[in-house]
């Protein structure tokens, strides 16, 4: 296979740094982190800026974790705005790279094949890193890092491990440079998809650095880890043949749309209920937005610590495929009553509908029913639509259900949300 040049650009503590430009400040240099100061000391910062970092603040720490004699300011998170800083990003790859080419990772990381670009603009792998990680900064304002690599994986731990404490923030590898450099890395964590547990397992067996890992007998590791083992041993010897023309090309073979939250306090099974039944009704006006149905439902409520339970789970199967609440709605409420254990409180719900498909209007009776009750379910159709459209042109929280105002519901809160955070705008 011909050899290829990726880039793997990460924006350096991407909220903290947005919020410091936004403010007139120094990401590099300012004092800044985002967190929720309308909870307690016990929630997770989003991220600190690079200057706290280097203080020996951790990223994802806790608000009590941040030593109280270091002075720093609290930005509240605002989701909308960190979106839109990101696609501003995308437009400055958009002048140098086609989309083809681009792989958005998550809002503040992209791999780019920039293999067909070097020749074009007549630069090196690390002066095109420089000259895209230069647009960034002078066009947002927002400090970046960059690993370089003959394959999508050897880009990712350039990125992860040697370009966070290179002068210019730019790490590369190839194969041979990686067994050079970091055959002998640990900790194992350090590398992309090896967590805790996997580490742990490798350490059972006497394995802790990829070099091991490489050299270790191949039949213990499919004993181990499987089919995945395969994956485990290609990375082991920096090997990665998917390319972003293959990520672009996948097609998943069932698709699935979910829902959750982790609730702030502990609830009791009516209040939990409550939660969940909102959770279904903006999960059907979801599907009604984005004109897809599903077949059947399934939910994961975990329960409060004390219980140290496993989760109810459980999935029921719809009569017909929908996006009606009319349906939806009482068949996940009676898969709660069926699943969850009234004598236990509710920390996390999810919800997930299951084989999501384009709605083509063709309803298929059961054997066993009259069949759907077309009528009823376009009328019903069509009020979800005009809810939609209010939502839509006025604010999430412009029309509302009776349960949306009742004690302990969530739904208004989470509207002014993205992704369990604050948008930083008002619905």
């Amino acid at each position: 296979m011909a050899e290829r040049t990726y880039l793997c650009i990460d924006l350096k503590s991407f909220y903290a740094s947005v919020e410091c430009v936004d403010r007139g400040l120094d990401p590099m240099t300012a004092h800044l982190v985002v967190a929720d100061p309308e909870r307690s000391e016990g929630t997770i910062c989003l991220a600190v800026s690079p200057a706290l970092k280097a203080l020996g603040v951790p990223n994802r720490c806790r608000v009590f974790q941040i030593p109280k004699d270091i002075p720093y300011i609290m930005a509240p998170p605002r989701m909308r705005r960190y979106i839109e800083c990101s696609a501003e990003i995308y437009g400055v790859y958009l002048r140098w790279l086609a989309p083809e080419d681009i792989h958005v990772y998550s809002i503040d990381e992209a791999f780019l094949d920039v293999t067909h670009y070097l020749k074009l603009y007549r630069k090196t792998p690390k002066e095109m890193a420089l000259t895209l990680m230069g647009a960034i900064s002078e066009h947002v304002g927002v400090r970046s890092t960059c690993g370089i690599g003959t394959n999508l994986y050897l880009a990712k731990i350039a990125l992860d491990i040697l370009a966070k404490h290179a002068p210019d923030f730019i790490g590369e590898l190839d194969e041979e440079s990686y067994r050079e450099k970091l055959w002998e890395h640990q900790p194992l964590t350090d590398f992309w998809r090896i967590g805790r547990g996997v580490a742990g397992r490798l350490k059972s067996h006497g394995i802790r650095t990829m070099g091991q890992i490489a050299r270790a007998d191949e039949e213990v590791l499919y004993r181990l880890f499987g089919i995945d083992a395969e994956l485990l041993i290609d990375h082991a010897w920096g090997r990665e043949p998917t390319t972003i023309a293959d990520i672009k090309a996948y097609q998943p073979k069932s698709n699935c749309l979910t829902s959750g939250q982790v609730l702030m306090s502990d609830y009791d099974f009516d209040s939990g209920k409550l939660v969940f039944r909102e959770m279904v009704d903006q999960i059907c006006l979801d599907m009604v937005a984005k004109n897809v149905v599903t077949d059947s439902l399934s939910v994961y409520i975990g329960y409060a610590r004390q219980y140290r339970a496993a989760p109810a789970k459980g999935t029921v199967t719809l009569p017909f495929k929908t996006n009606g609440d009319s349906v939806v709605i009482p068949a996940a409420m009676a898969l709660y009553d069926r699943v969850v254990d009234p004598r236990r409180e509710i920390r996390r719900l999810n919800l997930c509908c299951n084989n999501i498909t384009s709605d083509d209007g063709v309803r298929q009776p059961s054997l066993f029913d009259d069949g759907p009750d077309d009528e009823k379910l376009r009328r019903n159709h069509e009020l979800q639509k005009t809810v939609i459209d209010l939502k839509d042109r006025f604010g999430k929280n412009t029309i509302l259900k009776a349960m949306d105002l009742t004690e302990g519901a969530t739904a208004m809160e989470r509207n002014n949300q993205i992704g369990g955070h604050k948008s930083g705008e008002k619905t």
